[in-house]
Formats: C-alpha cells, sequence, structure tokens
C-alpha cells in the first residue's frame, strides 16, 4: 500500500500546485498585512507630531488642547483649569489647532 503511494507521487513536481499557495500568500501580503504595516507607521508620525495648542481627540472619544507634551504622555486639557495626562498612543487625531477652532470648517455662504 505505502510502495503504490510512493510511486503515484514519484511521477515528477508539479508547479501549479505551488502556485496556488503563493498566490494567496501575495493577496494577504499586499490586501491585509501592508495597509495594516502603513496604518501604524502613519500613526506613529502622526503621535510624534503633536505640538502644543493642537486640538485632539483621543480613543475614548474625549476632546481637548494639547497643553504639555513629554516624550511618553500628553497633557490635554478638557475644560478650564481641569487638565488630563494621557499616553501618546491614547491620542486618536487631531481636529483643528487653536487658531482654526472659531471657524471650525463653516464656510460663509
Amino acid at each position: 500500500m505505502f510502495l503504490t503511494l510512493l510511486l503515484q507521487a514519484a511521477g515528477g513536481v508539479d508547479y501549479m500546485q505551488l502556485v496556488f499557495p503563493v498566490a494567496i500568500g501575495l493577496v494577504v501580503y499586499f490586501f491585509m498585512i501592508r495597509p495594516q504595516q502603513k496604518r501604524a507607521a502613519d500613526a506613529k508620525s502622526f503621535r510624534q507630531s503633536l505640538a502644543k495648542g493642537s486640538r485632539i481627540v483621543t480613543i475614548g472619544g474625549l476632546h481637548g488642547l494639547v497643553v504639555d507634551l513629554t516624550d511618553e504622555t500628553v497633557v490635554v486639557e478638557v475644560d478650564r483649569g481641569t487638565k488630563l495626562r494621557f499616553d501618546r498612543s491614547a491620542i486618536a487625531r487631531e481636529v483643528g489647532t487653536k487658531a482654526s477652532a472659531g471657524t471650525d470648517g463653516i464656510a460663509a455662504a
């Protein structure tokens, strides 16, 4: 029985059997792994470029103004006199700067 299986398998190398797994690997890399790495790199560069006076939103949805920065933390003023300290990794996005806070993106009609 075992000898019969070996004789059937010894016919030759079928390269088409290798194409499908390689193609699946490439699809996974280009559609899943590579975009995630790009998003992570963009988020890291954004967090490193934070500056005082930036209006930000945390990953928890808290809006505030950056008043102090260190290498690892950000102090955010959420109300007059109320300051909270967050890790830089907790900052999700920037909604504008102090200078553009009055316009809020609304165009005059």
